[in-house]
This record gives structure tokens, C-alpha cells and sequence, in this order.
């Protein structure tokens, strides 16, 4: 067997997902024929697939010292250290593999994932678009290309290369779950039969769940509610088939929690100096954390952040580490110059807004690490609450809102903890919930803003004509008027949510 003919089996057993069978030939061969490339890269790749980024990384740090000058390696490189929220080094290794070969539509495609990352839509849109210029029928580029502009709030571009990308491959059933979130469907669209007939075909899982959250949301615009439910509920169901999620292991996490600050109380600020004022905007998801941020980011001195994972990826590392009693405010030291160093990558604004919904684990630790900071509670009707949950789809995270039962226990480990929290005489939290913000929509406006410590402005009010990019779920919603039809979106579906308000109330 030649090595060409030995490099294509173990692609085909990466393209079937088998890394580790991938793994362990690469690594024999890699040590075989040490000037074959190409197995080197399929090695740290299938290490990226499997999550494991450092050795991702060592491999191809180990190869470039060798003097390789692959701009593959320094590619996946890149992608790695994007990973695992380096920015500085991803952007490092993107730049190289960009010089040495500025035709590589996949670093184009990552300079625009990690610009995208860093709030730079406008140089994430450049590298997207430079990328199409080079080859316009990339399946990849052109969908990346639709969900930017999307965030973007340019709607009728992003459904034309939502478009585009099922023109080049119609099998990619991502782009049709995109594609319904922009329309708005009356029974003669066309989209429904062609989605409809795609699910009469073999496809796999992820195919299916992307194509029935689709249709759930299609039918209930038409007015189909029994049908929309219908697929809601298949779509969930084989989402959390794929994803695996046990309740039990955010039960820990939230015990740990709260055992953690019981154990340790933290009183001392660390890393003194100079610090951005962060507004921390969190609660459930679906609770009106993007349109709150909408409307303190429209302020004039106030920069919108988005939903920043930072303080997710390390704290969730952070309570993992057995070893973290002994290092704690160098853990906590290290946490926060990295948060700290991420905003001053997407921002110059000494203000700026955080709304990572799940950050109201972390609060604890916000309030020591961020003494300066706000912190913004937004509440819901529980029953609206999680319905708006179940018949959504998140993109990350968010692995408990796929079933009645794992959505209804994570909102009693959410208040258990929130209660948690309120006990604490050194935290300050303001309480807004999404009933009385579109009830009273002036009143409770202005009292959020003095909150947040800023002087009065009338475009406060004005927030859905805020530019800002909005990457979450909500990216509709949160660019119009408050409207009050949201308030009782439970009420259609209500002879299906029994269970549900059951499981809340037990």
C-alpha cells in the first residue's frame, strides 16, 4: 500500500468520525514517513475533533519548529488557539498561514470566525467576502457569510446566501433551520414542500433535528399549532439524543457553587488597576437579555458586548479543577486579566455590557472579581419562560432546553441559586422583569439606566434602532418596538404544556 493510497483510507475514517482509530495510525506513520505532512495535519485535526486542542497544538508547535513552513499547520494552529480563547496567538498563526498562502479559502473562512468572535463584524464580513471572491461556491463561507450578516441585522442579504448555500449543496439542512428563522411562511411558500420532502429522505440525526426545529417554527406562522408542536417535540427529542445531557451534572456544578462560597469568602479585589465598568446582564435565557442590552447599549457611552463566553470557559474549567482550593486568586488573578484583556480586544469603551444569560452562576465571583461592575437580573413568567426555551434552538450551550423535565429542574437549580445569591448583603443586583419592561416600558427604562449609574438619554427608548449585532436567538425580536404578543406565546400551545407548568409548580 503507497502512502497517497494509506493517507485516503485514514481521511475517510476522519470523514466517519473515527478519530481514534485516526489517531493511532497517524501517529505511527507521522513517525514512519516524518516528512509526510499531510499526516501530521490529520493528526492534530483529529485531536481537534475530539476537543483536545493542547495536543493539537503541541503536535503542530513541534512540527513548525522543525522549520515547516505548512500553512496548513499554522491554520489549524490558529483555529486551536481560537479554541481555547487565545486570541492573541490565534490571530498570530491565522496571519502567518494567511501570508504564506493568501488564497486559503479555510483561513479566510477562520480570520472571519475569529474577527466575528472579536465584535470586528466589518473585518469578519471583509474575509467572508474575500473568500467568495477567490471561490463563491464554498458551502461553508457562504453560510457563515448568512449567519454574520444575520447578526448583522442585514435580513434580506443573510436569506440570500442562506440561499446560495443550499444552491451548492440542498443537503445541508443548517441553512433551511436558517433560512425559516428569517421568513415568514404562509402556506404557499415554497420552502415548506421543500423541506417537507427532505425529511421523507435518509438523513441523519443532526439532518432531521435541524429540519424539524425548522417546520416547528414554519407551522406555527401558519397557524398550525398541532403540527408545530409535533415537530418541536421531535426536534428536541433528537437534540438531546445527540448531545447526551444529565441534569445530574449541573446539579453538581450548581451544588459546588454554592458550596464553594460557603467554604471561601473572597473580600479582596484582585489585579488592582485600571478596569473597564462592566454592566453584567444575565438570568434564564428567553428572559429579554438581548433587548435589555439593546437598550443600554444604545446609550452613547456605552459599548455593547454581546454574549461573551470568556468567564463561562474558564469558571466551568475552574470548578472542575480539583486543585483549585489551593490556587484560588491566582486562578481568579489569571481569569480575570484574560476577561480583561478580551474586552480590550473588541472595545476602546471604558463602559460595556456583557449579556451571557448562564453568567448568574458566576455572580458570586463577578461581584469579587468586578467589585465596580452591575449586575442585571432579568425574570420572566416561568411557564413562558421555558416554553420559549423548549421551542428554540441555541447554537451553544444551553444543553439542559431540550425536554420538559431537564428545563423545568435547571430553572429550580437557576432560583435556588438566585435566592442563594440575593442572601448575600454585598451583592447588588437589579431585578427587571420582561412583564413590567413592556408594560411599562418608560418607567422601568429609566430606572434600569439609573441603575447602571449613566445619565439620562431619550435613545434609550429608541433601542431597536440600535446597529448593534445581536449573535443569539433573538435577533428579531430585539431590533423592534416592545410588543406585548410575546407575553402569552404559551397560550396557543397550552393544551401541550400540562406537563410543563406541572413540572414548574411540583
Amino acid at each position: 500500500m503507497d502512502i497517497k493510497e494509506k493517507f485516503q483510507i485514514l481521511l475517510n475514517k476522519f470523514n466517519m468520525g473515527k478519530f481514534d482509530e485516526v489517531i493511532f495510525e497517524a501517529s505511527l506513520m507521522t513517525k514512519k514517513y516524518p516528512n509526510q505532512e499531510v499526516f501530521v495535519n490529520l493528526l492534530s485535526l483529529s485531536f481537534q475533533a475530539k476537543g483536545q486542542y493542547s495536543n493539537s497544538i503541541l503536535i503542530l508547535e513541534d512540527a513548525l519548529k522543525k522549520g515547516k513552513k505548512n500553512f496548513n499547520f499554522w491554520n489549524n494552529l490558529g483555529l486551536s488557539y481560537l479554541k481555547i480563547k487565545n486570541f492573541n496567538k490565534a490571530e498570530e498563526c491565522l496571519y502567518k498561514a494567511h501570508k504564506l498562502n493568501p488564497k486559503f479559502i479555510n483561513t479566510l473562512n477562520n480570520l472571519g470566525n475569529f474577527y466575528t468572535e472579536l465584535n470586528n463584524f466589518e473585518k469578519a464580513e471583509f474575509y467572508l467576502r474575500e473568500a467568495l471572491r477567490i471561490n463563491s461556491k464554498i458551502m461553508e463561507t457562504n453560510y457563515n457569510l448568512a449567519t454574520l450578516l444575520q447578526s448583522m441585522g442585514k435580513i434580506n442579504e443573510a436569506k440570500e446566501f442562506y440561499r446560495k448555500t443550499l444552491e451548492i449543496n440542498e443537503g445541508f439542512t443548517r441553512a433551511d433551520f436558517g433560512l425559516a428563522m428569517l421568513e415568514k411562511y404562509d402556506p404557499s411558500n415554497k420552502h415548506i414542500n421543500l423541506i417537507e420532502n427532505k425529511i421523507k429522505k435518509n438523513l441523519n440525526k443532526t439532518n432531521y433535528k435541524d429540519l424539524y426545529f425548522a417546520l416547528g417554527k414554519i407551522y406555527e406562522d401558519t397557524n398550525d399549532y398541532d403540527k408545530s408542536f409535533s415537530f418541536l417535540k421531535k426536534a428536541n427529542d433528537l437534540k438531546k439524543e445527540i448531545i447526551n445531557y444529565k441534569i445530574e451534572n449541573d446539579k453538581k456544578l450548581f451544588k459546588d457553587i454554592i458550596s464553594f462560597h460557603n467554604d471561601n469568602k473572597l473580600t479582596k479585589n484582585i489585579l488592582e488597576g485600571k478596569e473597564k465598568k462592566i454592566i453584567f446582564i444575565v438570568g434564564m435565557p428567553r428572559t429579554g437579555t438581548s433587548m435589555v442590552e439593546q437598550i443600554i447599549s444604545n446609550h452613547s457611552e456605552v459599548e455593547g458586548g454581546g454574549e461573551i463566553s470568556i468567564l463561562s470557559f474558564y469558571f466551568d474549567k475552574f470548578f472542575n479543577d480539583k486543585k483549585k482550593e489551593k490556587d484560588i486568586h491566582k486562578n481568579l488573578s489569571l481569569i480575570k486579566e484574560e476577561y480583561l484583556n478580551y474586552l480590550n480586544k473588541i472595545s476602546q469603551s471604558e463602559i460595556i455590557t456583557d449579556k451571557a444569560p448562564l453568567n448568574f452562576r458566576w455572580i458570586g465571583l463577578i461581584n469579587f472579581m468586578f467589585p465596580e461592575s452591575k449586575i442585571i437580573h432579568c425574570t420572566r413568567n416561568p411557564l413562558e419562560n421555558c416554553w420559549s426555551i423548549f421551542k428554540n434552538e441555541f447554537e451553544r450551550g444551553m444543553f439542559f432546553s431540550n425536554s420538559f423535565d431537564d428545563i423545568s429542574n435547571y430553572y429550580k437549580l437557576y432560583k435556588n441559586l438566585m435566592s442563594y445569591w440575593k442572601k448575600q448583603s454585598e451583592i447588588n443586583i437589579f431585578d427587571l422583569s420582561y412583564e413590567d419592561l413592556v408594560n411599562d416600558s418608560e418607567n422601568k427604562i429609566k430606572k434600569l439606566i439609573n441603575f447602571c449609574g449613566l445619565d439620562w438619554q431619550d435613545s434609550c427608548l429608541e433601542f431597536y434602532k440600535n446597529k448593534k449585532s445581536i449573535k443569539t436567538v433573538s435577533f428579531l425580536q430585539a431590533r423592534k418596538p416592545i410588543y406585548k404578543d410575546s407575553l402569552k406565546g404559551s397560550i396557543k400551545f397550552k393544551k401541550y404544556l400540562v406537563e410543563l407548568e406541572n413540572l414548574l409548580t411540583s
